[in-house]
């Protein structure tokens, strides 16, 4: 892998089994917040899937697209781009109904400089989501951020304890959601994603990048979950099987609970 083109094909490489569940899904597949970090390489999964798997389905993207060479990439790999403002919900109605909703919006994590507009984002966003795609299946991102600090880590059945306002707002897309899957018996299935990285973003470029520079690294939390980008695409795509009303809460999160000195150390390791 020597190119960003390069990741961004690792990344939106199909298997066997997106492939298999796109023989069987009914209808096309719409990308909310696909301008972010993940967005671009889930749409273009669904659309190499959905040519693999035969049958012809639009793939769409929504986002803002502030900068074009976003919805340049996803255009010129067959994914229809449409421009929208998600706090406005005129632009939210004037959306083509799809079948399939994947909803990435949201401000993430370390979003503390606007906190109104984090909470709109995380809480307005989905409302608006939900009632004009009422009759459609929607995968929703949320986060672990949602349970109370762990060592062991927890399970879908731990009861929330958020920490913090952006973990709060979190939690409130998620108590939005659900009244709407319950008021309009929309399947939904809300994931708990801990927490994708590629090699541009995320916990192990962070510690990797603090070693590389002779930085110490914080050990205040003592441990991370993490999963790679490609399969966290796969199983978000997937997770439209799984969509039900009241909604289905799914943790996404690597196999292993990771010590960040143990990454640390392994860093150390690798650059000498």
């Amino acid at each position: 892998m020597t190119s960003v083109s390069d990741l961004e094909d690792e990344l939106s490489r199909p298997n066997d089994a997106d492939c298999d569940f796109m023989c069987e899904l009914k209808g096309d597949v719409l990308v909310l917040g696909a301008g972010g970090k993940m967005g671009p390489s889930l749409a273009m999964l669904a659309r190499r899937a959905a040519d693999q798997a035969g049958p012809s389905r639009r793939i769409l993207a929504a986002s803002r697209f502030g900068t074009g060479e976003t919805k340049h990439l996803l255009t010129a790999c067959g994914v229809e781009a449409i421009a929208c403002d998600f706090l406005d919900r005129d632009q939210i109605a004037r959306l083509p109904v799809c079948a399939n909703i994947l909803l990435l919006v949201g401000r993430k994590f370390g979003s503390t400089e606007n906190m109104p507009l984090t909470w709109a984002t995380n809480t307005l966003v989905p409302a608006s989501v939900a009632e004009r795609f009422r009759e459609s299946c929607i995968v929703a991102l949320s986060s672990g951020n949602v349970y109370p600090l762990a060592v062991s880590g927890c399970a879908e059945e731990t009861p929330p304890a958020p920490v913090g306002e952006y973990a709060q707002s979190v939690l409130g897309r998620e108590r939005v959601l659900e009244y709407f899957s319950n008021r309009y018996r929309t399947p939904v299935t809300i994931i708990r994603l801990n927490y994708a990285v590629d090699l541009r973003y995320g916990a192990l470029l962070d510690i990797g990048r603090r070693v590389w520079q002779q930085r110490p690294v914080p050990l205040g939390m003592g441990s991370v979950n993490v999963i790679w980008q490609g399969d966290a695409n796969s199983m978000i795509l997937r997770a439209l099987a799984l969509a039900s009303a009241p909604p289905r809460l799914l943790n996404v999160a690597g196999p292993e609970t990771l010590r960040v000195r143990w990454i640390a150390d392994r860093f150390g390791e690798l650059f000498g």
